[in-house]
């Protein structure tokens, strides 16, 4: 039997209705899984210490599933605040990147940002195999973050240049050195060196004799290099940052990186 146009269009619109339905169920369903995702993103430190070794455990344990997005302290907070991110990882005071940030990009609420410390770890001062020296103390270090000292030859060593290799552009090491070595001041001295990651840092000690380093202590112990001895730590607080109060779900992974790092000490 032969439908007449008015009957084609009613069956024409109702099949659309049905396929625009489903479109909708489909994406109500991918928004789902993309809520139930968490990014965290940030801090190289806090990735390898943390998050590495314990990232299937944490997702267990709270729940739900993360994906990370390891880079630099500083980015990870940038992150957070422009909602690409739902965690930032940091590993220098949040206080200090703050102030930072207000420089660079003022007028954003940066009151809302809490910080939930997971672990620490310690900032290391590391050099080239070839190089003598292996023990300096903290204000012998300032003084080379400084400028004061500039050769090898005021520490025991062979005369040579002392260039710096730090992270930059927000690494939280060169951050956590800064904080507590500089009183928050960056590096002064003209011989400095800033790289873009950690890795990059490792490799030009590896291969520059004349290379004092500020490095990340777990890539320092997997590439085996010296680290050097000091009469103190510059201790880096490995924390989670979250803008406004965390929701359930960030306070189950904040908890089961707790949790889950607590075992290994």
């Amino acid at each position: 039997m032969t439908k007449t146009p008015a009957e084609r269009w009613t069956r024409w619109r109702g099949l659309m209705l049905a396929v625009a339905a489903l479109n909708l169920v489909v994406a109500a369903a991918a928004t789902s899984v993309a809520a139930d995702t968490l990014i965290v993103q940030g801090s190289t430190t806090f990735n390898r210490r943390v998050m590495e070794p314990f990232e299937a455990v944490i997702e267990t344990k709270s729940g739900q599933e993360i994906t990370v997005i390891p880079n630099r302290t500083m980015l990870g907070i940038i992150a957070l605040m422009e909602g690409r991110a739902h965690i930032a990882m940091i590993s220098a005071p949040l206080a200090t990147e703050v102030a930072k940030l207000k420089k660079a990009m003022p007028g954003l609420d940066y009151q809302r940002l809490q910080s939930f410390e997971v672990t620490s770890t310690r900032v290391a001062f590391t050099v080239h195999q070839s190089n003598p020296v292996r023990k300096v103390t903290l204000d012998q270090i300032r003084k080379i973050l400084t400028g004061e000292i500039t050769d090898w030859s005021a520490l025991g060593g062979k005369p040579g240049l002392i260039r710096i290799a730090a992270v930059g552009g927000g690494g939280g090491v060169t951050t956590a050195a800064e904080a507590e070595l500089l009183d928050g001041k960056t590096i002064s001295s003209p011989n400095v060196l800033y790289v873009r990651t950690a890795l990059q840092l490792v490799s030009v000690v590896e291969q520059e004799p004349n290379v004092f380093g500020i490095a990340q202590l777990s890539l320092t112990k997997q590439r085996g290099l010296p680290e050097l001895v000091t009469d103190g730590t510059v201790e880096q607080s490995l924390s989670l940052v979250t803008f406004g109060n965390p929701t359930p779900a960030m306070q189950a992974v904040i908890d089961a990186a707790r949790q889950a790092v607590e075992k290994t000490m």
